[in-house]
């Protein structure tokens, strides 16, 4: 009997969107032969499962189970594809956890500490990553433009610190634009990051562990046509993205060793990527860890298992059949 897969999909943020067309692209890439796989769409309290195009059935929240025609079926297995809330912060994984049913990615702590921008970035300080400086804000709490100034610099990004998909995220150049863009970025989930903007060649490294092997990715270049690498650059093509990255072998080397030490470090599991910044002085700095990147056949993951001469669905398998 095939394994029933549910490919977890929509969540309560402005990565919504983003989120279903990830859980379309997974659901194409899954093999059809292995298993029965199935879209379950969330936003708040409603969850559905989607039985086919034109039909949705509710879930039982209480087992993770649906009904239809008299029948109850239940999941072997969760993919969790929701960007933002609740899939990426840890409670999805929470939930799952207790009703002892095996997902995709990584844990509750790992989740939670990668969702943070933050705090994330300043744990892996502690292990030799290189980040820029950042401060932190709270909701109901302020900055003046002058200290930004003074600790971060000009030009420097103002983004959610729980947020993605660049939603929200200003490049900000002038004093003037510093509370108009953390007021926009406030809106994104409450917490905001100001960050030294940093010149240099965007890379970004796909990767995943199984009991097995460790599978790095070739990296990625990212070219933005735009002023930084903002939603339209990411979703509507206002980008190159070069694959493998214009750089050294040793670099790349570099780049993939401390991808797979970060991984331990922080304990993932399943698909990660993360994104670092090339200084032009050569100095490699750490942007932040996705411990559920995009899977549209666009996004960089795919790009990059086709450039590594791997096939997407047996690269699914491998997550899958880890966890039995």
């Amino acid at each position: 009997m095939k394994r029933r897969i549910a490919i977890v999909a929509g969540g309560d943020t402005s990565e919504h969107e983003v989120s279903l067309r990830s859980a379309a692209g997974i659901l194409s890439f899954i093999d059809k032969e292995l298993y029965d796989a199935r879209i379950v769409v969330m936003r708040g309290d409603d969850w559905q499962v989607c039985v086919d195009d034109n039909t949705r059935v509710p879930v039982d929240k209480n087992h993770f189970t649906y009904t239809l025609d008299g029948e109850q079926y239940s999941f072997d297995f969760a993919y969790i594809t929701i960007h933002g809330g609740p899939g990426e912060n840890g409670l999805l994984q929470g939930y799952f956890d207790m009703l002892h049913i095996p997902y995709s990615c990584c844990g509750v702590l790992a989740a939670a500490l990668t969702y943070n921008k933050f705090a994330c970035n300043h744990y892996l300080q502690n292990f030799g990553f290189n980040i820029a400086h950042s401060v932190l804000l709270r909701s109901g709490q302020q900055i003046r433009n002058k200290q930004v100034v003074d600790e971060v610099g000009l030009p420097c990004f103002i983004k959610s610190n729980v947020g993605g998909s660049s939603f929200g995220c200003t490049k900000v150049k002038t004093e003037d634009d510093i509370q108009p863009a953390i007021e926009l970025a406030m809106g994104e989930g409450g917490e905001v990051i100001i960050e030294a903007f940093m010149k240099g060649t965007e890379v970004t490294c796909g990767m995943y562990k199984t009991r097995q092997k460790t599978v790095i990715f070739p990296l990625t270049e990212v070219v933005s046509h735009n002023e930084y690498f903002d939603y339209k650059a990411k979703y509507n093509g206002e980008s190159d993205e070069i694959t493998p990255a214009r750089i050294s072998a040793e670099l790349t080397q570099e780049i993939q060793q401390a991808t797979s030490a970060l991984y331990d470090i922080i304990g993932c599991q399943g698909i990660i990527r993360t994104d670092y910044i090339i200084l032009e002085n050569g100095q490699v700095n750490l942007m932040e860890v996705n411990t559920t990147p995009g899977m549209t056949a666009t996004s960089f993951v795919p790009q990059q298992v086709r450039a590594a001469g791997l096939q997407m669905k047996d690269v699914l398998t491998d997550i899958i059949e880890d966890k039995f």
